[in-house]
């Protein structure tokens, strides 16, 4: 993970080169586990390749509040260890699907589709606002400070609030890694500017603002100043 005294201190080409370096790293890292994940702020879903044939009856799936077990009976696990976060059990669930994957030949020629049997887990997070850094903890870690939230609904905001919410994304990620927010480092670049010298009204459409409220529950607008 790119972060640190060290890191701010490298030339613009330098941080590029160690982001660069660190997404390949990550990548591989990630490859190289028995299964693929995705998560949102709310839930996690884990998918679980198994041999073609495998019936419901043939696994073995528990999942516990800070748990999680995957394989297939009287055989070691494909997963097994303490889940980064705590789950809600209830809300959690497992099935046994299909997917199509992509098939290349030696010289990487595109042989075709074959369908993949997967045991497909959906994890419903106990804490919706944090990012999780791996599936099991003794998993390889991803960077979550370069985890960026849905930007598509910016456009539902007017150009004021839409800068007013990216501000808040960029505080939200500095905050994370321990970095100054935008107002600390334009204190730090002018002087500290008396309390109550500028304000700034806006006028956004309350109704997206309330929905984009709503998509990112990450972010802090107990401080904005909304009219």
């Amino acid at each position: 993970m790119s972060s640190g005294d060290d890191y701010d201190k490298l030339s613009k080409e330098e941080r590029e080169a160690r982001d660069k370096a660190d997404r390949e790293r990550e990548a591989a890292e990630q490859a190289a586990l028995p299964y693929t994940w995705t998560q949102q702020l709310v839930d996690v879903d884990v998918t679980v390749p198994v041999p073609k044939g495998t019936r419901a009856r043939d696994l073995n799936v528990v999942i516990k509040k800070k748990h999680l077990t995957v394989g297939l009976k009287g055989k070691e696990p494909i997963l097994d260890g303490e889940l980064c976060k705590e789950i809600k059990v209830e809300e959690s669930t497992w099935t046994l699907g299909k997917q199509w994957t992509a098939v290349y030949m030696a010289n990487l020629s595109y042989r075709g589709l074959e369908d993949q049997q997967s045991v497909l887990i959906h994890l419903e997070k106990v804490n919706k606002q944090q990012w999780w850094e791996n599936v099991l903890t003794h998993h390889p870690k991803i960077d979550t400070t370069k985890i960026q939230p849905e930007n598509s609904k910016l456009s539902d905001l007017d150009g004021e609030t839409r800068g007013m919410v990216e501000k808040m994304m960029f505080d939200n990620q500095q905050k994370q890694m321990g970095k100054p927010t935008s107002d600390e480092l334009k204190k730090m670049e002018v002087g500290i500017l008396p309390d109550g010298k500028t304000s700034r009204s806006l006028t956004p459409s309350s109704q997206a603002l309330k929905k984009f409220q709503e998509a990112h529950p990450e972010l802090d607008f107990s401080q904005a100043k909304i009219s």
